[in-house]
């Protein structure tokens, strides 16, 4: 797969996984949110030089990213038991006023498929209430194709729940990441300028 970096990251950063020459760390924002953020990461997105939840954990001071689906390795839901935790999914909702407060947000990383498998197969993803963001403006650049217009990726999908319980201010600074790290990855393949892989 083209995402995949070397076992070695020979020539790459191991930090942001993109080529040394393109290293865009020193570049990353710190970002102080209230929200604390788990990402549990499908295992396959692990080594991805495409995977923007690496991203966001660079970025966001309260960002703890786990590994789901490891070969041999079993996932403790018991990470998922703190109060005011929800799931930032297309199925949820938008916390009204009465609603409990988003003290955590757990953010599935994986490609759609994925994403739907860890809910299904975790049972406690499925009593947390859901999050549900408004769809990304038409013709956004993207590393990948989403599957469907309003597919987001995990660093984009970060972002908006950062706008929606933070503000815009501390959002637009992960959105211009976001854009950076499309820039990046496109021109260490000889691509800038084109939309998708």
């Amino acid at each position: 797969m083209r995402s995949r970096t070397p076992v070695d990251l020979a020539g790459r950063c191991p930090r942001c996984y993109l080529p040394t020459r393109l290293c865009l760390c020193a570049e990353v924002p710190r970002l102080e949110t209230c929200t604390e953020f788990l990402v549990i990461r499908h295992n396959k997105e692990k080594e991805k030089s495409t995977n923007t939840a690496r991203m966001a954990a660079l970025a966001l001071s309260r960002c703890q990213v786990l590994t789901y689906g490891a070969p041999g390795e079993r996932f403790d839901d018991s990470v998922l038991e703190a109060p005011d935790t929800w799931l930032l999914f297309p199925d949820g909702q938008t916390p009204g006023p009465k609603a409990p407060p988003v003290r955590r947000l757990v953010v599935l990383d994986g490609s759609w498929g994925q994403a739907r498998r860890m809910l299904q197969r975790v049972p406690a993803l499925r009593r947390l209430p859901g999050l549900a963001l408004p769809p990304p403006p038409p013709h956004t650049r993207r590393l990948r194709r989403p599957p469907n217009p309003e597919g987001m990726s995990t660093l984009e999908a970060m972002a908006g729940a950062v706008a929606l319980l933070e503000g815009e201010e501390l959002a637009r600074r992960l959105y211009a990441l976001h854009e950076l790290m499309i820039d990046r990855v496109l021109a260490s393949r000889g691509r800038l300028g084109e939309p998708w892989e």
